[in-house]
């Protein structure tokens, strides 16, 4: 007995509506997938901005607090050392006298003694911290130690810095020899995906 082969299949019709179906489901997948890489990356962003503003706290606040630099040309009606003006704004890398370069000009210069304990008796010495933005927009903390100019480190502290978004503002006038109890360091950082995103890097000073 020969067996029958059926030639029945899909008509043009059913083809075209399977196709057109496979069509929106495909689009519909695609807006998902592309959206789901997009709050990753989002998401991922906004991690790596965070990460950078909790470093640069924890570098700001510890540098505010040990800023100081004492006069010890003149002595107080109490005996104290009073202070010498130790916070400087939009300063190049020779401010006041005090070199730590070369490096582009900062949006604040924190100075405070530094005692060199390797020599007796121990040597007091200029410490600086310069905070700057270099132009790939990456926010930097260098420090020199002198006698030396040449800053003994000097580590990206924040990338994706938004040109000309720093401030800084201190408790009362920052210049003075009077030093604030207080100093504030204001940026954005952005990036296609979030946005500009605002950090405040604060510290308070230690010494009195």
């Amino acid at each position: 007995m020969r067996l029958r082969r059926t030639e029945q299949g899909f008509t043009l019709i059913e083809l075209l509506i399977t196709m057109t179906l496979m069509g929106v489901v495909t689009v519909g997948l695609a807006d998902l997938v592309v959206n789901a890489l997009h709050q990753m990356s989002a998401t991922s962003d906004r991690l790596d901005m965070a990460q950078d503003a909790q470093l640069g706290a924890t570098y700001f606040a510890r540098d505010v607090a040990a800023v100081g630099l004492r006069d010890y040309g003149a002595v107080a009606l109490d005996g104290s050392l009073p202070f010498s003006p130790s916070v400087q704004l939009d300063a190049v890398d020779s401010a006041g006298g005090v070199v730590c370069g070369p490096l582009p000009a900062a949006a604040v210069r924190l100075l405070s003694d530094y005692w060199d304990t390797s020599v007796t008796p121990a040597v007091r010495r200029t410490a600086v911290v310069a905070y700057y933005v270099n132009e790939a927009g990456e926010l930097h903390r260098a420090r020199c130690l002198g006698p030396s100019t040449t800053p003994s480190s000097d580590r990206r502290i924040a990338s994706n810095v938004k040109s000309g978004s720093l401030t800084v503002t201190c408790s009362t006038a920052c210049d003075s020899a009077e030093l604030p109890e207080g100093i504030t360091l204001r940026l954005l950082m952005s990036r296609p995906s979030t946005g500009d995103y605002e950090v405040a890097l604060s510290g308070l000073r230690r010494q009195s």
